[in-house]
Formats: structure tokens, C-alpha cells, sequence
């Protein structure tokens, strides 16, 4: 078994499309619009075969996060860059550009060399070896 797909309701569906495109280098398929249901989305493939899909609807709740961006449920996920040298470049362009990195570069207690920063949404993205 593998996960298919992961998805995330998103206010601003082709801002984090643009996110997901330039800085993961995800393509979008078609978008998808439901007018009955007011129901956009689309799905994002990556080289490794994985899908994220954006999800946009009027009227679905934010999610409520402390100020350490933490709440029950999915909390984050992590993209592989395939080297320290990657996650490093990757998270010094995103800081550039004004998306906030919420966990410098390191190797934690269990190994992983990662970053986290934010999307444009919000949600917690682990940029790893």
C-alpha cells in the first residue's frame, strides 16, 4: 500500500497552486470546478509520483493553531530535496522571498536533516535530505 494522495482546503487556491509549482516543482493538472457544490480544486503530481490536492470552498473554517502552529490532525509533511546542500538552498530562497521558516536547517534527535517552513496557507512543510 502507499498514500495516494494527501489534501489541504486552501483560501487562496491558485496562490498555493503557484507555491506548490514554483518552489517543489509540482505540476498541476486541470482545475476542477463543481458550480452546484462551489467546489474548486486541483491536483498537484511531483517527479516522485506522489499528488497533493488544493481544495477551495467558500465558507470551510480555519484551522485553529497555537502559536508553535500546532492542532490535532495532519501537521505537516515533508518533501525530500535529496541533499543537505538542497534543503539549505531551498529554505534560504523560501526565507528570501518572505515565506516564513519556523525550523533552520539541522539534524534532529532521530537523524534527519530538515527545515520547516510555511506555504502561503500556513501548513507545515519539512524540507528534507
Amino acid at each position: 500500500m502507499k498514500i495516494e494522495h494527501l489534501a489541504i482546503w486552501v483560501s487562496d487556491l491558485e496562490l498555493t497552486k503557484a507555491f506548490y509549482e514554483k518552489y517543489f516543482n509540482a505540476t498541476a493538472g486541470e482545475k476542477y470546478h463543481n458550480p452546484n457544490k462551489n467546489f474548486s480544486s486541483y491536483f498537484l503530481s511531483f517527479e516522485s509520483g506522489c499528488r497533493l490536492e488544493l481544495m477551495q470552498k467558500p465558507n470551510i473554517p480555519s484551522a485553529t493553531k497555537d502559536e508553535n502552529h500546532q492542532h490535532l490532525g495532519i501537521i505537516h509533511f515533508a518533501v525530500s530535496v535529496g541533499s543537505k546542500t538542497g534543503v539549505d538552498l531551498l529554505t534560504q530562497t523560501l526565507q528570501n522571498d518572505g515565506f516564513e521558516v519556523i525550523g533552520q536547517p539541522r539534524t534532529t534527535g532521530d537523524g534527519y536533516y530538515e527545515s520547516v517552513v510555511l506555504d502561503p496557507e500556513g501548513n507545515m512543510i519539512e524540507i528534507t535530505v
